[in-house]
């Protein structure tokens, strides 16, 4: 099957792990997939930003942006006219983006079926977080992609609530969450573990700190303890990683405590090898978070929050559960798996068990995608 995957991704990191990914494991099961996006993501190293695109934002009125922003769907249209006449596939993928009805567009003109990713309710994310100045175009032009598609693939129920409500029809929704690739993603590899780690208790934290994050509390945990078999590791960055050290030397934790700064792709089972206790402490609502799925993967003892979202993938059999914004409970479930060492065992294996159970593969999820062209080319036909 020749595919034709279209996105507007121009910064090169977490979201964009998700488009190789499916992209190469489309590939891998044989098919031909043609991608037609910002050249300046493919070409840039992982964690790299669209810096051009922060800089517009920042000095253009807003309405002016968004406008320049929809204008853009013209230009992606006709690169996919001329992607679509040179390469003649016989689909379209799309990552859903806001002001972006292009796909459609092209899917119409040229009767292809389409299946759309959806990974967050944009319209609603953007009015809160940033604001949007064209209010009604963004709306609009969310629910014209999802009403069109012929297929819809929120990554969780709680984002296919938010498609449902725009009248799309429940037959034409496959919840996908995201995926992980288990042959780079082992189970955890002790011959991995550096010497300073050797015989310790990791706490580890992945990602983008920020304070909701609150990963002062846990800091404040492991010092309180006054254990020197612990070690709280941050793999990533963040604004509070000052802070973070600047406590920790306070503390008298400095020599327990590590961060290692942005961690190219590839380098990322390394790091998690080095964990026995992963945290995520907070996450949008509709989100399927990477890390947790990668943490499931590596066999981690998981401490997360009870959201709508975290409970599709986590229960109390393979993971410590807090009340959704309780943090006080979050650090009692860090507490209580510092002190058992067989509940850490046993959740690690669950863990491990949950990627099977769920089917959490990038190649799986690529399977699925292309059993649904079938149903989506039936729809064009009829």
């Amino acid at each position: 099957m020749k595919i034709l995957y279209h996105h507007r991704i121009a910064s090169k990191d977490g979201q964009y792990v998700h488009v190789e990914e499916i992209i190469k494991a489309m590939r891998e099961l044989g098919h031909e997939v043609i991608v037609v996006g910002p050249a300046v993501a493919e070409n840039s190293e992982f964690g790299s930003d669209s810096g051009w695109v922060d800089v517009l934002k920042a000095k253009l009125p807003q309405w002016f942006y968004e406008i320049l922003e929809f204008s853009y769907s013209f230009y992606a249209f006709f690169k996919l006219i001329r992607a679509i006449i040179k390469h003649k596939p016989d689909a379209i993928y799309e990552r859903c983006n806001l002001f972006l009805p292009a796909g459609i567009w092209a899917k119409k003109l040229f009767k292809l079926p389409l299946q759309l990713e959806v990974n967050s309710p944009l319209y609603l994310e953007r009015k809160k977080y940033s604001g949007i100045a064209l209010d009604k175009l963004a709306k609009w032009s969310e629910a014209y992609a999802w009403r069109n598609a012929d297929r819809v693939l929120p990554v969780t129920e709680v984002l296919a609530t938010y498609i449902r409500r725009e009248g799309v029809d429940d037959a034409k929704i496959t919840i996908i969450p995201n995926g992980v690739d288990t042959r780079v993603f082992k189970p955890k590899q002790p011959g991995n573990r550096l010497a300073r780690f050797q015989d310790k208790l990791v706490v580890g934290f992945v990602g983008f700190c920020r304070e909701w994050h609150q990963l002062d509390e846990v800091l404040n945990l492991l010092a309180k303890s006054q254990r020197k078999d612990l070690v709280f590791l941050v793999v990533g960055d963040g604004p509070v990683i000052g802070d973070l050290k600047a406590q920790a030397k306070t503390l008298g934790f400095e020599a327990q405590f590590e961060s290692t700064g942005l961690v190219p792709r590839d380098q990322m089972p390394h790091w998690l090898d080095q964990i026995d206790i992963a945290l995520q402490p907070a996450v949008t609502p509709w989100a399927s978070p990477l890390k947790m799925i990668e943490y499931l993967a590596k066999g981690h003892a998981i401490v997360a929050p009870d959201s709508a979202n975290i409970l599709e993938l986590l229960t109390e059999k393979n993971s410590r559960l807090f009340k959704e914004g309780d943090m006080h409970g979050m650090i009692s479930q860090i507490e209580c798996l510092i002190d058992d060492e067989s509940l850490r065992e046993k959740l690690e294996k669950e863990a491990l068990a949950t990627i099977d159970h769920l089917q959490l593969s990038w190649q799986g999820n690529a399977q699925k995608i292309l059993s649904g062209y079938q149903f989506a080319k039936n729809e064009v036909i009829s």
